[in-house]
């Protein structure tokens, strides 16, 4: 008897140690990595081993879960197959050198809360069906070449906390429903080519910590609402065609007497450690 109870025992601990992702995952990734070449990585994967054991790839329950490949010498473009790992939560493709677009079907990861391509070279717009990734939480698509105007769609990602897709070729304005982020922790639209006056939507961003409008064609001048701010502690609008010249602030504590003078300039008082 106890014979039995033990070979049970190592049967379940070698299913669970060697339970695998389902077919249809394992050629999503492998389609992935050829069209990454993923031959060239700096941490490649033997493609006859263990899923479970390939660099970058999370498992649980038998589904991908994460893909963490940043600084990995990723080339090529991304492939629809992405949008195959249905139960992916997180995917890091930072600081490689992605070109092409970014793949609309990357809509169909629902579980998706964090979202990382920034630092490469990716073209085209951004694809208004990422409004459809409810759970996002962290969209950063920083450093590329994406163009267009910013999706109104993405205003309805209500459980975002950070929107990083400065440093780009976007073009029209800032979306007027922007309030509807209500969790936003991080804006950043920095050097792009925005147009237009700064949304006073904006001051009802009560959770925001960081804004950064910089290096664009914004016009009028910083919005009194900005006031409302409480937790803000870095902004930065320099760099635009605004009224008044405004000073980058960044600092550890809250701008709590932050008032804005009758010629529309925006002081900040920051105390220093």
């Amino acid at each position: 008897m106890k014979t039995l109870k033990l070979l049970a025992v190592c049967l379940l601990t070698t299913v669970y140690s060697f339970a695998n992702v389902s077919p249809s995952e394992k050629d999503a990734l492998i389609t992935f990595y050829n069209a990454t070449n993923g031959d060239q990585w700096n941490s490649s994967w033997d493609l006859s081993a263990e899923v479970s054991t390939w660099y970058g790839v999370t498992i649980e329950n038998n589904s991908v879960v994460e893909l963490n490949l940043p600084f990995n010498n990723l080339q090529g473009e991304l492939p629809e197959a992405l949008g195959t790992l249905t139960n992916l939560r997180k995917l890091n493709l930072g600081f490689n050198k992605i070109s092409g677009t970014i793949p609309a079907e990357l809509s169909k990861l629902k579980e998706l809360t964090s979202l990382a391509l920034f630092m490469n070279a990716l073209e085209g717009a951004i694809p208004s069906e990422l409004a459809e990734l409810k759970k996002l939480q962290s969209l950063k698509l920083y450093s590329n070449k994406l163009t267009g105007d910013i999706p109104a769609e993405l205003m309805t990602l209500t459980n975002l906390e950070e929107l990083l897709i400065g440093s780009n070729f976007l073009t029209g304005t800032i979306p007027t429903d922007i309030y509807a982020l209500s969790k936003l922790k991080k804006l950043s639209l920095m050097d792009n080519k925005l147009e237009g006056e700064i949304p006073n939507s904006i001051g009802e961003l009560k959770n925001l910590e960081e804004l950064l409008l910089s290096t664009n064609n914004l016009t009028g001048s910083l919005p009194i609402e900005i006031v409302n701010l409480t937790k803000l502690n870095t902004i930065m609008v320099s760099d635009n065609n605004l009224t008044e010249e405004y000073i980058s602030v960044s600092g550890k504590n809250p701008p709590g007497l932050m008032t804005i003078n009758t010629n529309a300039t925006a002081v900040l008082d920051i105390e220093k450690e």
